[in-house]
Parts: structure tokens; sequence; C-alpha cells
């Protein structure tokens, strides 16, 4: 495993947690700590791309990670 697995790896976890947060009833979708993981979690995994580049994962977590930076700007606009 090299650096960039551990990468993917922390960001996978971190899209999977924020995910089963937000099933459970603990994590509001549309507040700032679930679009955070979110977009963290895509970055995360988008960055680790860059050893083994694969396409269709790139543009699925760069719109994820764009998605969730919308939502986290859109808040920030709010206040």
């Amino acid at each position: 495993m090299n650096l960039s697995d551990v990468i993917g790896l922390v960001g996978t976890a971190l899209i999977l947690g924020t995910y089963a947060l937000t099933v459970a009833g603990r994590a509001d979708p549309k507040r700032a700590p679930a679009l955070a993981g979110n977009a963290a979690g895509a970055s995360l995994i988008l960055a680790s791309l860059w050893h083994d580049w694969n396409l269709s994962a790139a543009i699925v977590e760069g719109a994820w990670a764009v998605i969730a930076l919308l939502g986290l700007i859109r808040l920030a606009i709010r206040r």
C-alpha cells in the first residue's frame, strides 16, 4: 500500500462515514459538517487518482466535491 492508497482510503472513510451519519439521522445533509465531510472525502479520493488515473472515477469524485463545495458556499452566503 502506498501513500496514494492511504489518501484514497481516508477519503472513502469520510464519505461513507458521512453517509452513514446522514442515513442514521445524525447528520443533516444540508448542513456544513455533512457537506464538508463529502467535499473533503471526494477531494482526497480525487487526489489519490493522480497516482492510478481512472477517468470515470475522477468525474464522479470531482462532481461530488464541486456539489458539496457549492452547498458550503450557499451556506456561507446565507450567513
